[in-house]
């Protein structure tokens, strides 16, 4: 097949779309584990739900109560942020390597860190608004298991009423708190992924192929989920709070009160909770959207990531 023109326009075009096709691939794999992740680190803030639980035992209860289908709320808004905010990270990763790049765009570790975690904040805030809806129906799930009348029938009803409620504003609700997970994600995920891939290679400890994509990914995992996972507890807490006439009835005021209340009345382990899920889903997500990207990549004639 003819190469894309490889600084062409054409070329950021093929990509932005064969990311967001892996990237819904990779989504509609792992979305379980997702939802169980977020059950999870929604658990123990009442005292309700305050008896001990686990990731199996989260998933069983979804599967008990609302079917196998259970295990896919609120797929579609995830879908959704996915075509906005795969595409900006990746492709925007790519442009800043080359554009910030020395000797035909070779970055230190740090340096790619920093450019990965730049793209990551960008690529969340215009996706903000996809991902409060998709927290918000995960979190459903969960009071429909409580015996309570889910707040929304789906993400356009969900995106209607958190404007008609709470204002355009309210769309970018936890923004922060998502800014900063999606910084910390990135500069692991896509700096980690690159540099483990490249590392792999020239160590010839395999070629440019699934093994090595396999390899990176895995890394890429466990950093992306260390670093990111008590930023991903206070984004889920802060997005899925009711509005209430009364700012002191809030539960949480801001990121950092939503932070310390969670360790001082839960411990400081809290901040870790759903960790298992979600370096289960990252790894199997990463593996399977960066093999998908990175053979479109190959098959439209464009080079390896």
């Amino acid at each position: 097949m003819k190469p894309i023109k490889e600084n062409g326009r054409d070329q950021t075009y093929t990509k932005i779309a064969l990311t967001s096709l892996a990237a819904m691939v990779a989504e509609t794999t792992t979305f379980p584990i997702d939802l169980t992740k977020t059950r999870l680190q929604l658990h123990g803030q009442s005292l309700a739900s305050s008896r001990p639980t686990n990731a199996f035992r989260v998933a069983s209860e979804i599967v008990r109560e609302q079917g196998p289908l259970g295990l896919y709320k609120g797929l579609s808004p995830a879908i959704l942020r996915h075509l906005f905010y795969t595409p900006i990270r990746i492709v925007g990763y790519e442009h800043l390597r080359t554009l910030f790049g020395k000797d035909g765009g070779s970055l230190s570790l740090s340096e790619k860190a920093l450019v990965g975690g730049l793209s990551g904040v960008i690529a969340q805030v215009v996706a903000s608004p996809a991902d409060l809806v998709k927290v918000r129906m995960q979190a459903d799930s969960l009071m429909a298991s409580q015996g309570l009348h889910p707040r929304y029938s789906g993400p356009f009803d969900a995106l209607n009423k958190i404007v008609r409620t709470e204002g355009f504003g309210g769309l970018w609700k936890g923004v922060f708190p998502n800014v900063q997970r999606a910084f910390l994600v990135n500069m692991g995920e896509l700096a980690c992924y690159d540099h483990a891939k490249r590392f792999v290679i020239q160590n010839h400890i395999s070629e440019d192929n699934i093994y090595a994509h396999s390899l990176a990914s895995i890394v890429s995992g466990l950093s992306a989920t260390a670093l990111s996972c008590p930023a991903d507890v206070v984004k889920t807490r802060m997005m899925n709070q009711p509005v209430v006439s009364n700012k002191e009835r809030l539960m949480y005021i801001s990121s950092y009160d939503c932070l310390v209340k969670t360790v001082k009345l839960e411990g400081l382990k809290a901040l870790w909770k759903g960790f298992f899920p979600t370096w289960a889903r990252l790894g199997p997500w990463q593996f399977v959207f960066w093999v998908s990207y990175e053979k479109l990549r190959q098959i439209a004639g464009l080079s390896s990531f």
